[in-house]
This record gives structure tokens, sequence and C-alpha cells, in this order.
């Protein structure tokens, strides 16, 4: 099953579920733990992710667990489309949070997205373990490679 347009256009995350969406159910939750228990429910928002898309190229190197990412650019509106899939529960949840910030944004847009920002707002990197911190900034380097691939090719 390879992905299609629809695939991408569909993702809940920073679409129905929106960061605003996120900081608000951090705020809620008293401890960690809950925390913790709300990042993999997030992770549960995540499509289906195309077994066919499970290749060397879009492996995302850096990240403790295993780790998926594909992309499409709508030019119709000029947005990028992200699907992220993980072997770890916590990693999928980590993904939804990168989705709700960055998932279907211009890519000059998502370039000028501050992320470490939101990261420090939800007080990630503190409760996380340095390898996680790590596949996390491993994932947004990707995104980020890509959205200035995209803009690149536009200028060309």
């Amino acid at each position: 099953m390879t992905a299609s347009e629809q695939d991408f256009l569909n993702n809940p995350l920073g679409k129905d579920t929106t960061l605003e969406d996120v900081l608000d159910g951090f705020e809620l939750l008293e401890d960690w733990e809950e925390r913790y228990a709300y990042i993999i429910d997030l992770g549960k928002q995540l499509p289906t992710f195309p077994d066919d898309a499970r290749i060397e190229e879009n492996y995302v190197h850096g990240c403790q667990s295993q780790v998926w990412l594909i992309h499409h650019y709508h030019e119709a509106s000029g947005r990028l489309y992200l699907l992220i899939d993980s072997d770890a529960m916590i990693v999928r949840g980590l993904a939804a949070i990168i989705l709700v910030a960055l998932n279907g944004k211009a890519p000059r847009d998502l370039l000028a997205t501050d992320i470490d920002e939101l990261f420090e707002k939800l007080d990630l990197f503190r409760h996380i373990s340095p390898t996680r911190g790590n596949g996390l900034r491993a994932m947004v380097g990707k995104i980020r490679d890509i959205a200035a691939a995209e803009l690149a090719g536009k200028n060309d």
C-alpha cells in the first residue's frame, strides 16, 4: 500500500488536533506520568503508515527507535504534508507533537517555526532521555531538510 495524496491531506495532526490542543492538554495534566500517557494517546492518532515506505530512504537516522518519515508537497496549496511512524509508542507520540506543529505548513512557514520553543514550553527535554531528545531533533532536522529542498525547488 502506497500513501495516497488523501492519506497525507486527511492526517488529523496539525488539522483536527492543533498545537493549542496539545498545549492545553499539557497544562491540564498534573504530573509527567499523566503527560506520558497523553503523549502516547497522541501517537495513536498517527495515520497508518504504508509498509512499502519503510525503506532506507525514509528512515530517520539518529533515533533510538525505528522511525520513518514520508512527505507530500501539495502544489495547489503550497503546503507540505507529512506522515511519520515508529516502532515505539512514546516516539509515535513525540512524532505526533512534531506533526501538530509542522504538518500542513508552507515550507517557508515550516522553516520559520521555532520548534525548540515548543519543546521548551512543553518541558520535553527535561523529561525524556537524551537519546529520545536526539531522535526528536533528528525528525525535525529531516523535516526541515525536506522543506528547504521544496523551497529551493520552487526558486529554480
